[in-house]
């Protein structure tokens, strides 16, 4: 399907296919997520979601062209993609679990200090201030937190880096309902804070809720788009991702 139209977006991707050997996981798929906007990817288990944001960050080899903030960025590697503000949080979230949370939070920064950029571990205290139990468990080792409070450590990692756009691969998975919504509530306060989101989610109910514009990936292939709200009223995905008839859209 082809890419919506509007303002320069600050990702652009163009017939992205990626390859397991003689399987193609991904066939031709494009999309763009505009600047200061929230778009979700949802669908199945082994749909393509997450080889999607691999081949975006270039941790899978890929055809295709990956566009950002007006940049081909192809032929970049993983540092330097983070290096320009292009952040991914992970399903499996990555922590060092017998590190404190306080050196897991440096850790985002490393490129940043390798760099020699002086004013890196301040960003440590606005980590805090979003992140308030981060603070209160500073001392205590990653592996120690509960679910939520490990996604909240591996936001918060990722926010280090300074991104200018942060994908997020499955950040509900595995957590209470309570704590989706708290997770889905930072997601959007980080939008209104400037932060572009890719948000790859199998609970679409929360992801059309929260993003602009969403993609519908099948099988490897982006098989529906739209507006969230128009996407949520769609029969389609309302019979196969909401589990209930679609309503009209308000």
């Amino acid at each position: 399907m082809s890419t919506r139209p509007g303002p320069a977006p600050i990702l652009q991707i163009t017939n992205l296919a990626v390859s397991y050997g003689r399987v193609e996981a991904l066939h031709g798929v494009s999309l763009a997520v505009e600047e200061g906007s929230i778009v979700t990817v949802i669908g199945p288990n082994g749909a393509g979601k997450s080889t999607l944001l691999g081949a975006i960050m270039g941790t899978l080899g890929s055809r295709g062209s990956v566009h950002y903030g007006g940049r081909d960025v192809m032929r970049l590697t993983v540092e330097q993609r983070v290096a320009a503000g292009l952040v991914l949080v992970p399903e499996r979230r990555e922590l060092f679990g017998a590190m404190t949370v306080a050196d897991n939070i440096e850790l985002g920064a490393f490129a940043r200090l390798r760099r020699g950029e002086r004013d890196a571990l301040r960003s440590r205290d606005e980590v805090y201030a979003r992140f308030p139990r981060l603070a209160e468990r500073a001392t205590q080792a990653a592996g120690t937190l509960s679910g939520g409070e490990r996604q909240m450590l591996a936001l918060g990692r990722a926010l280090m880096a300074r991104p200018r756009l942060l994908m997020l691969d499955e950040p509900s998975l595995g957590l209470a309902p309570i704590v989706v919504r708290e997770i889905f509530s930072i997601v959007v306060a980080l939008k209104a804070s400037g932060v572009s989101i890719l948000l790859v989610e199998q609970n679409a109910r929360a992801a059309l809720e929260v993003s602009d514009y969403g993609y519908v990936l099948e099988t490897g292939e982006c098989v529906l788009q739209g507006a969230s709200r128009t996407l949520a009223a769609d029969p389609r995905v309302a019979a196969t991702y909401l589990g209930e008839a679609a309503t009209p859209a308000a």
